[in-house]
């Protein structure tokens, strides 16, 4: 290790912890510059007690956090580079993720409960479906949508923004307070607390039962369906709704303010300053502070936010209203619409898993490249329904337009161009919704290294896919909002002060005719695509096959 005579002066450094579904990163930015100086990441395990059940240690969780902070401040020693420089930390978490720990003991009073978008592929029948996990509060969702006025999942949506779903946290923490007994008690005898992923490392890294900050932020607040996102506060008719105590909910506060200190580690004494659900994080990693602005962020499947500024805009079109950020305790709330594509990524497993016809992801660009069309192919992913703006449960996934001509190379192709067609449907609902064109669409995610992708992205939306050189978008987000933070203040987020991202733009290379020709074609096979599946039980001799069960009486 270097003398500290010879480490290396940067200025003020800003750190985030990322905390994802299944890695733990840590990472460090300039913040002058907005460069990534070290980084480090540990590799989560997920638990599936029971099918379609998703769990995570919390205990794990915060042990991979001490470790990636630990690794990464051995790498900036070894660089010469003084960790005392670091001067804040932000933190950034998959938002649905939900805990309740024991605030006497410290002690998690059940697994963390996850969630996430998956595409579950099994070999043995070579069956694909896409699956909101976790799935065991399905039968608590139907109980509370049985309670309201017409069986309405939307009953609440003008409160929270989001239908009511496995996929929030209140109901996660209704089935804990049904059925794990050690949660009952602690609700019962006031002593356990409830929070997302941030709430349970804020609490811990600030002392913990020795005097812990229980808190979140807006932007995670904002997908427990227990807040409502015009009054920015929790709200009682939510909670009685749920039936869940408001004492055992963490204190609302800003994205972008210091919640508490560090008790231990290297880094003790550097204040926890920066909080963003990891989606909201990528919005403000890529800068999007302007109502308008959207970034579409490319993994499994695809998350698109659009900042829509300081008012909330419901949907028509089954996108979800969220809290984007709120970056300062006396700065004003701004709002996103999201909407999600399930099958991105996904689909190029499902080519190479499946099908075999191509080997790695890489592959899937130069098969795709090596005709440069799909020749008339269209394939629509939709392999357990259509989601957003259609919401088709019935739909199936199709490959149609084929002729005696038609390759691997043109499926491979028609797959990529389902990804960008995908989008282009969100972004028109988003369109429709604000009422405001999109002018450039920003872009991160693993599958923005497929530059054939890109391009096509740009062909289809008719306008610029912008994609930054430094892709940790969402890390950069929650340094930003921690350096940003009164009484830090080492990163200004007035626009004139923004370090200028190095970006590679992707221009639009063919006429809007031919974009929109290819459209309508693609819009032609989601309609073949619709009402595949029935639900009726198979009877003998109606005419049904017993393997599909699709008529053919």
């Amino acid at each position: 290790m270097a003398g500290s005579s010879h480490r290396i002066t940067l200025g003020p450094l800003v750190a985030a912890i990322d905390q994802g579904t299944s890695s733990t990163r840590f990472l460090v930015f300039n913040s002058k510059t907005a460069e990534l100086l070290s980084h480090h990441q540990v590799e989560i395990k997920q638990s599936f007690p029971k099918e379609g059940w998703v769990e995570e240690d919390p205990k794990e969780i915060l042990q991979s956090v001490y470790e990636c902070m630990e690794r990464t401040c051995e790498k900036l020693m070894q660089h010469n580079i003084d960790i005392s420089n670091i001067k804040a930390i932000g933190v950034t978490n998959q938002r649905e993720t939900t805990l309740v720990w024991d605030k006497e003991t410290g002690e998690p009073l059940y697994n963390a409960i996850g969630t996430e978008i998956r595409l579950q592929i099994l070999p043995s029948s070579a069956s694909v479906s896409s699956v909101w996990l976790d799935l065991r509060t399905q039968s608590t969702v139907e109980r509370l949508i049985n309670k309201t006025p017409g069986r309405n999942k939307n009953h609440l949506r003008h409160k929270t923004g989001l239908p009511i779903s496995t996929y929030f946290s209140a109901v996660k923490l209704r089935w804990l307070m049904d059925n794990v007994s050690e949660v009952h008690e602690a609700v019962m005898s006031h002593r356990a607390m409830f929070g997302t992923v941030d709430s349970w490392l804020i609490w811990c890294l600030t002392g913990g039962k020795s005097g812990g900050v229980h808190c979140t932020d807006v932007t995670n607040a904002s997908r427990t369906m227990l807040f409502n996102i015009h009054t920015m506060n929790w709200d009682p008719e939510l909670c009685k709704y749920f039936g869940i105590p408001m004492e055992i909910l963490p204190r609302v506060r800003s994205s972008s303010e210091i919640y508490g200190l560090m008790k231990s580690g290297a880094l003790s004494g550097i204040p926890i300053s920066g909080c963003l659900g990891d989606q909201s994080a990528a919005l403000v990693g890529q800068m999007c502070f302007k109502d308008g602005q959207a970034k579409n962020t490319y993994g499994t499947g695809c998350f698109l936010l659009r900042n829509t500024g300081s008012k909330p805009v419901m949907s028509d079109h089954g996108l979800l209203t969220t809290v984007a950020y709120k970056l300062g305790r006396d700065k004003p709330a701004c709002y996103a619409l999201e909407g999600s594509v399930a099958i991105a990524g996904a689909v190029v497993r499902w080519l190479q898993d499946n099908l075999g016809i191509i080997g790695s992801s890489e592959e899937l660009e130069k098969l795709a490249a090596s005709v440069g069309t799909s020749y008339g192919c269209y394939f629509v992913p939709a392999f357990s329904g259509l989601y957003a703006p259609y919401w088709e449960p019935s739909a199936r996934g199709i490959i149609c337009g084929l002729t005696q001509f038609t390759n691997k190379s043109h499926v491979a192709f028609a797959a990529l161009e389902a990804v960008c067609f995908q989008t282009r449907e969100i972004l028109d609902a988003m369109n429709q919704d604000s009422g405001i064109p999109l002018n450039q669409l920003q872009v991160d995610g693993g599958m923005t290294s497929n530059r054939l992708l890109m391009q096509l992205q740009a062909d289809i939306l008719c306008i610029p896919v912008v994609k930054p050189s430094m892709p940790e978008t969402t890390a950069l987000g929650a340094a930003m909002a921690a350096g940003a933070a009164e009484g830090v203040s080492v990163w200004s987020l007035n626009p004139e002060d923004l370090s200028e991202v190095t970006s590679e733009k992707f221009e639009p290379q063919i006429n809007p005719e031919e974009s929109e020709f290819r459209y309508a074609r693609w819009k032609k096979a989601v309609e073949k695509s619709k009402n595949w599946e029935t639900t009726q039980p198979f009877e003998s001799g109606q005419g049904k096959c017993s393997r599909c069960h699709v008529n053919f009486s």
